[in-house]
């Protein structure tokens, strides 16, 4: 099969279409003639060396979201059938023409959708409901605010949030994008090229924060959340060393926390994918929730897909096909 790899740590050059061997199952799991891989923030910090604390580039192909066609079936599988179409969340190997996936971390594509919108949904959705509903605990009526708004994760997190009755707010980089996550749901979008996000949402009050930046952003997020708010890091894109006023935590009974979806192991992930097939599954297929997909490209264009989500020009989620 064809697959793309990373030949050392480094930008997107690094990236190679190879021939590799088929995927071997176990009992457990199922091969998926992959149709679609979504790409995500995840994947370029893994090629850079940058993910968590390991520097090496990864011996298997990335991608941790895939969509497409069940091909074979472990003998202790009891859900799946050779031929159902189904989306997942994996451990690595999404950039390739198969792939094998835990068969309980498997999810079946909503009707209507093909495959590269269902190649949207596991990695973005999981990121979000583990972290904003089950770590942060957001309520019905509380504020929100996701940096970020376009990206895969932002469009996700305002239409969640809204869906689950809080008001959403965000940041993004250009009129246009702030915009565009109104038009998904939010109350207000702030441009943070042009605009200090802390004065812009200070009068409106922050309950919850989902954070990729890091950096300098926290001194600035823990002055914008109320008594008793709550903030969560996915990702240190703006740096991971920063200061803050322990102070202001400890008067307003902050809480502050984080975490990384690809390193938990699997019982967590089959919980997970449990969770959000009974509570977002039913919004996808209502239409209250829908994927946000801005452009495809072939497997073996990977490097040009990479360097699009590098330069934050995108709306939503980028794509890979397989032919």
């Amino acid at each position: 099969m064809k697959a793309i790899l990373v030949s050392q740590t480094g930008g997107p050059e690094v990236l190679h279409l190879q021939d590799r061997p088929l995927p071997v199952s176990t009992d457990l799991e199922v091969l998926i003639r992959v149709h679609a891989s979504g790409i995500n923030r995840a994947d370029l910090l893994m090629r850079q060396g940058r993910y968590g604390i390991n520097s090496q580039p990864p011996a298997e192909p990335l991608g941790l979201e895939i969509a497409g066609v069940v091909e074979q079936v472990g003998a202790e599988v009891t859900r799946w059938k050779i031929g159902d179409r189904v989306c997942a969340l994996i451990r690595n190997g999404g950039y390739a023409e198969y792939a094998l996936a835990d068969a309980r971390h498997c999810l079946p594509i909503p009707t209507g959708l093909s495959f590269e919108e269902a190649a949207c949904l596991p990695e973005t959705i999981m990121t979000v409901w583990s972290n904003v509903f089950q770590r942060m605990h957001l309520k019905v009526g509380e504020n929100f605010l996701v940096h970020g708004g376009t990206s895969g994760i932002g469009v996700t997190a305002i239409q969640l949030a809204k869906a689950f009755g809080a008001q959403a707010f965000a940041t993004a980089g250009s009129d246009e994008k702030c915009q565009f996550c109104e038009t998904l749901g939010a109350v207000k979008c702030v441009n943070y090229k042009t605009q200090d996000f802390v004065e812009e949402l200070k009068s409106f009050g922050i309950d919850v924060i989902l954070d990729y930046v890091g950096g300098d952003y926290t001194p600035k997020n823990i002055r914008l959340l109320r008594p008793d708010g709550r903030l969560c890091f996915i990702a240190s894109l703006g740096g991971a060393q920063t200061q803050f006023n322990i102070l202001e935590v400890m008067s307003k009974r902050l809480t502050i926390t984080g975490s990384m979806l690809a390193p938990r192991d699997g019982d967590f992930k089959a919980a997970l994918a449990a969770e959000v097939e009974k509570h977002v599954w039913p919004l996808i297929e209502t239409g209250q929730y829908k994927p946000i997909l801005y452009k495809t490209f072939p497997l073996e264009e990977a490097a040009a897909a990479h360097r699009l989500m590098e330069s934050s020009e995108h709306i939503g989620k980028i794509v890979l096909v397989t032919t």
